[in-house]
């Protein structure tokens, strides 16, 4: 009988030590447990969604509720039943989720019809796209008195850009690799090869911003063997990218003549520039790249900000490249959802321990005033205009959130 309840010991502890660490932390569990909804995403080739199943489990395990619209991670290859199998409850009626839900998580910005669907206090979090951003949808989030936190702004406690980061990743190395097809015959390109072999020089690439996007971008193109050329408007961002990667490459502030003799023998060139606003900055005019070498690449991740090329104009996946000037233009604005699988776990490994922090909190209330840092995240709270560069940039009146938090509001 003693061996008997060993080894049933044993064999529980053998499981215990297989789950993961977050299975196993207990979460502060208020009077009423945190409802979240995931909808099913309704723009145009949007294959991405914010929580995996695994992060579902981990919710559910922690207390709380989580609701999925009907084949919303089907774009990113996630069944349903593998959601139902990790706790989620699933809604083959939009409203339904919306209805049932303290916090919304979404990819992309909600439709108008989305936002009619929603209800005061409640917490959303999703991207912005300031480049398309329209007064309309900030008015409608403000009558609805939702709060309302961008991917863009929110900040976690180191002071990063958490989910921009993960996101920025994704799309640096992705843009060398688009680059490197539409360099290939078989994609219309010139029939080189993105890199360099012995005897034959490396391909020129040219990366204009300094960023999370350009950084891995760069680790990409040195990585294929490519000769890289960093442009930014930022020396500190210069010295951090040379210091991240490790060795000297050539570097340079933003100056229209280094700029346009670069473009000039570049086989490939990245736009990757973004402002503390989130808005992108268009720094190569049309007369740059008619200088370009014909059959050469731009791919302009920067154009869901406006774009870095002034010649950049927004495609989709289906259709995703045009030609100007004999350049290959790349300008597809969400880029990650090429590769919407590994975007998910990027979106769902941040979204899911932010969700359990909130949850642990209290609500978004408690968690917004314990946590300065993320506040810079909230554009809409209860109602009202809480970020300064909308406000700037639709003409609106914006107030402090500090000092909606020092007012108890």
């Amino acid at each position: 009988m003693a061996d008997k309840d060993k080894t049933g010991f044993s064999e529980l502890a053998k499981q215990a030590s297989l789950q993961p660490q977050e299975m196993l932390a207990e979460v502060k569990k208020g009077e009423q447990s945190t409802s979240i909804g995931v909808p099913k995403e309704t723009t145009y080739q949007e294959n991405r969604v914010t929580l995996t199943p695994s992060s579902v489990e981990l919710l559910v395990n922690n207390g709380l509720e989580v609701t999925i619209e009907a084949n919303a991670g089907k774009g990113a290859n996630f069944a349903d039943r593998q959601y139902s199998e990790a706790g989620a409850k699933i809604a083959y009626d939009r409203a339904e989720v919306y209805r049932n839900s303290d916090i919304i998580l979404k990819v992309d910005p909600p439709v108008s019809e989305e936002i009619e669907l929603m209800k005061p206090n409640q917490l959303l979090i999703s991207a912005l796209q300031l480049a398309n951003l329209k007064e309309d949808y900030i008015k409608q989030l403000m009558k609805k008195k939702v709060n309302a936190m961008a991917y863009e702004f929110y900040r976690d406690a180191s002071g990063s850009i958490p989910i921009i980061r993960s996101i920025s990743e994704i799309a640096g190395s992705t843009a060398i690799l688009i680059a490197a097809e539409y360099l290939a015959s078989s994609s219309g390109g010139k029939g080189e090869m993105l890199g360099g072999i012995s005897g034959i020089p490396p391909t020129e690439v040219v990366i204009i911003g300094a960023g999370t996007v350009g950084e891995f971008a760069c680790r990409a193109a040195l990585g294929l063997g490519a000769s890289v050329k960093v442009f930014d408007n930022s020396l500190y961002k210069l010295r951090r990218l040379q210091n991240n990667i490790g060795e000297r490459i050539f570097t340079s502030v933003i100056q229209p003549n280094i700029l346009l003799k670069a473009l000039k023998i570049a086989d490939v060139a990245v736009g990757a520039l973004r402002s503390d606003s989130g808005v992108g900055a268009c720094v190569v005019t049309e007369e740059m790249v008619m200088g370009m070498k014909p059959g050469s690449v731009i791919v302009d991740v920067s154009i869901d900000r406006g774009g870095c090329f002034e010649t950049s104009e927004s495609t989709t996946h289906t259709s995703p490249t045009f030609r100007k000037h004999d350049v290959i233009h790349y300008c597809v604005p969400n880029i990650s959802s090429r590769v919407a699988r590994t975007a998910s776990y990027a979106l769902s490994n941040v979204l899911a321990p932010l969700i359990l922090q909130i949850a642990e909190s209290g609500g978004v209330d408690r968690y917004v005033w314990d946590r300065p840092a993320v506040r810079s995240g909230i554009y809409v709270y209860k109602g009202l205009l809480t970020n300064k560069h909308i406000a700037a940039r639709l003409n609106l009146q914006y107030k402090s959130i500090d000092l909606l938090m020092g007012g108890h509001l």
